[in-house]
């Protein structure tokens, strides 16, 4: 047995409340290394001469990744505190028992040498996600490039490659008049990038947070954006851009003007005079993001700063009803002033739905006390590897998405925003050398998975565009420029997700994968998953005479390349 790869810790990743009265217990051991693992559970204060409260149960085996096995559990308890342990039984026959992080040979009789769970602790612990969100389509926007109210010029609107300084004239109306392309694709969430006054494209130096940008429209035009959204079965998120500020945002300005004497010396990361660097090369000598001068960070540890931003959030929650927000460089803000942020929030819209940007594994912002999501960069790396790098076999990419599965919250897990692209990378069809196949079959894996797929605007009509700003090109509303049989494709998709509810579920009756063939199998009850990841064809007679609900024809067992198939059991 590999003790050294065995875990569990009593707190909220390896034991949590899912809702009043049902816990789920986790436990990590070795890849491949324990045949069985059983809970073993008693009362702490009722002794067991006068009431025999033990119980036990087999724990089931939850994902797999690179090192590691991932075993969980769920029961019933109504106590005021559970001691348990874990039984494990190891493939090469050692029998052995762990509680309280120690292995014994034999089962414990002391409750002191158990791990020790307070009920009531860990129900005011728990994860609350809004539960409208779970394994919903998002579709991202940049409103700049989006749609348009006024005529613009073809030759402006389909400029590629494209600079960051365009000005294609998108509008927040000109998104409101084309609502029905997101709803007859069955999108569920819009986020747009920041919609709040700045002087660039992209929003994201925001000069005044009460203020929309007078190039996308006005307050009154984002409320009936929103209201419009919600009467076609939408909601609508906003980008919170709290990190950083425009240097003309008046706290910034006033800092500048007035240095010693400002009331707004802690709003930033400053040391001496702040001074804008005369080019990319030089270092601001304050704390900014990227070290770009022209986005000093905010202090948001100053609990003026903190609140001011906080109400930010609350005002345009109250008067245009938006349903949450996305947090722009999420994970170099501290945890004390999200908690802050999540509090102020929940405590006036408990279904707000709150996502950070993270572009790597964010465990420690996802307990249940910070957010309630994050991008998930993880799983967009995972699926380029894969399928347009072909870098990783397809038994590497299960244990990417097995990881992510093992060490997640499984509150969070249905809303994690699963991406392939966005604003701010190359898009996904770039990335596969233009190669529809391959962007076909990531959008498969993408709105086939649980999680928020969260989809880039024009993806679905086949947009392509290298690394930003050529990302961020007009949107392809002429007819002639759209691949009309791609956007049918992610149509499809997105109905068969909503149609089978067992599509966006983990659990799999068994799953499996061919390095030789880049063959990903997925098999429940009632569907069978295949994504095929390399370019040759892949002979699965096993699954023949089902019917493909993509293509609404009978499987002949054999899987093109770069392609997926859901099959309808008999």
């Amino acid at each position: 047995m590999n003790y050294g790869a065995v875990a569990h810790m009593p707190d909220s990743r390896y034991c949590f409340c899912l809702r009043p009265g049902h816990f789920l217990f986790r436990l990590q051991t070795g890849r491949e290394d324990i045949r069985k693992v059983t809970l073993h559970t008693r009362d702490k204060y009722i002794p067991i001469q006068f009431m025999d409260t033990r119980s036990s149960m087999e724990m089931k085996l939850a994902a797999r990744d690179h090192c590691h096995d991932y075993f969980e559990g769920e029961m019933d308890i109504d106590v005021v505190c559970l001691r348990y342990y874990f039984e494990l039984e190891a493939m090469d026959g050692t029998h052995i028992f762990y509680a309280n992080c120690r292995f014994l040979k034999e089962a414990p009789d002391d409750n002191d040498r158990m791990y020790d769970l307070p009920q009531n602790l860990r129900e005011a612990e728990r994860f609350d996600v809004p539960q409208w969100a779970n394994n919903q389509v998002v579709y991202q926007i940049f409103p700049s490039r989006f749609a348009s109210t006024d005529p613009v010029a073809e030759d402006v609107w389909y400029q590629s490659p494209i600079s960051a300084f365009a000005n294609l004239g998108g509008t927040l109306k000109g998104i409101t008049s084309r609502l029905d392309h997101l709803q007859k694709l069955g999108i569920d969430v819009l986020y747009m990038t920041p919609i709040f006054y700045s002087r660039s494209s992209h929003k994201y130096d925001t000069i005044d947070y009460y203020t929309i940008d007078p190039s996308f429209g006005t307050t009154q035009d984002l409320m009936e954006l929103v209201d419009v959204a919600h009467s076609k079965g939408m909601r609508v998120m906003l980008d919170a851009v709290f990190n950083h500020s425009s240097p003309e945002f008046f706290a910034f300005k006033d800092l500048e003007e007035n240095w010693e004497s400002s009331p707004y010396r802690n709003w930033y990361y400053c040391e001496d005079r702040p001074v804008r660097p005369p080019n990319f090369r030089t270092k601001p000598n304050y704390k900014s993001f990227a070290y770009f001068g022209g986005m000093p960070k905010l202090n948001l540890d100053n609990p003026e700063t903190g609140d001011y931003f906080i109400q930010v959030a609350l005002y345009w929650m109250r008067i245009a009803h938006i349903d949450g927000w996305r947090l722009d460089v999420g994970d170099e803000v501290s945890h004390w002033f999200w908690q802050k942020f999540r509090s102020a929030v929940k405590a006036e819209f408990p279904d707000a739905l709150i996502v950070g940007e993270v572009w790597h594994y964010a465990g420690d912002f996802l307990q249940g006390d910070t957010w309630d999501s994050v991008m998930n960069y993880p799983f967009r790396n995972a699926v380029l590897d894969f399928v347009a790098k072909e870098e990783i076999t397809a038994s590497e990419f299960l244990n990417e998405l097995g990881f992510l599965r093992g060490n997640l919250h499984n509150s969070c897990f249905p809303v994690m925003w699963n991406l392939i692209d966005s604003h701010d990378t190359p898009r996904a069809l770039h990335l596969a050398g233009e190669n529809k196949n391959k962007l076909k079959l990531m959008a498969a894996i993408q709105l086939l998975m649980p999680g928020m797929p969260m989809l880039y605007y024009g993806d679905e009509v086949g947009m392509t565009g290298g690394a930003d700003p050529d990302c961020r090109r007009g949107m392809l509303w002429d007819v002639d420029r759209q691949d009309l049989q791609l956007f049918g494709y992610y149509q499809k998709l997105i109905e068969l997700r909503k149609k089978y509810p067992s599509i966006p579920q983990w659990n799999t009756k068994e799953q499996y994968a061919e390095d030789e063939t880049g063959l990903v199998i997925l098999e429940k009850e009632d569907l069978v998953l295949a994504f095929s990841g390399r370019k040759g064809e892949v002979s699965i007679p096993k699954f023949a005479g089902m019917k493909d609900l993509i293509t609404d024809q009978i499987f002949d067992g054999i899987l093109p390349g770069y392609s997926a198939v859901v099959l309808l059991k008999n």
